[in-house]
């Protein structure tokens, strides 16, 4: 019951056709492949619509499945496309890109901090990091300049792939503590910002980025909250 997962592929892309491959028992929706990023890695699930028939149910987000599925849930109970059933599947794309703005953003937000991240979130218009930062920061507006330095400078975002052994030969290119890259599968994906001697970043994640950092837009550095003795929590905002 394994879904393939377009947004991969093609981050970018809004809609798709699909097959219904099975019913949950909650009532969620699983098709042979989606656009629609399962929840996980801090970054919310997807929303949009599925049409079928003349029909429309809309989906409040997307999370993962047993096996590989991608499950799909509707965000009204109503009448399920039956398995078997063609579809096509759009995504609330507005909501999706800023996901994918901020997302990329937050990379970059690790890069001027150059210390662990404890944990973090991704927002549609702002997000958040949590620092194992035992001082506070010096000067808010000094950081603010260093992030929206990078964007600017409209760096390259891609992917690349290496196998779990490799990640293991480098710990370091893991920036977070409190969650680790899925194994299983036998590689792991990396997320570069940057190419060559002009790289900034890389460090695995499986979530959905913007095509360069050009494209996030001018950010604000939000609150900075202390959250307990060690850990900080540093928020970004859209601006």
């Amino acid at each position: 019951m394994t879904t393939e997962p377009l947004f991969l592929a093609d981050p970018y892309r809004k809609s798709a056709t699909a097959r219904v491959i099975a019913q949950t028992g909650e009532g969620g929706i699983v098709l042979d492949r989606t656009i629609f990023y399962p929840r996980g890695g801090g970054q919310p699930g997807d929303s949009g619509t599925l049409d079928w028939e003349g029909r429309r149910i809309p989906i409040a987000t997307a999370v993962k499945g047993e096996a590989g599925a991608i499950v799909l849930i509707p965000a009204e109970p109503l009448t399920l496309p039956p398995v078997g059933a063609e579809i096509e599947q759009r995504l609330d794309w507005d909501r999706r890109h800023g996901h994918m703005r901020i997302h990329t953003a937050l990379h970059l937000l690790s890069v001027v901090i150059p210390l662990p991240v404890t944990g973090g979130a991704v927002g549609a218009d702002k997000g958040r990091l949590d620092f194992d930062m035992p001082d506070g920061l010096e000067d808010k507006a000094i950081l603010e300049g260093q992030l929206n330095a990078l964007v600017t400078r409209d760096l390259p975002v891609t992917e690349d792939w290496i196998t779990e052994a490799d990640l293991d030969a480098n710990p370091g290119l893991v920036k977070t503590l409190s969650v680790q890259p899925p194994r299983g599968a036998g590689r792991i994906r990396l997320i570069r910002i940057g190419q060559g001697s002009g790289q900034i970043d890389l460090q695995p994640c499986g979530g959905t980025h913007v095509k360069s950092t050009g494209e996030i837009g001018k950010l604000a550095i939000g609150k900075i909250e202390k959250k307990g003795r060690q850990n900080r929590r540093v928020s970004i905002d859209l601006v």
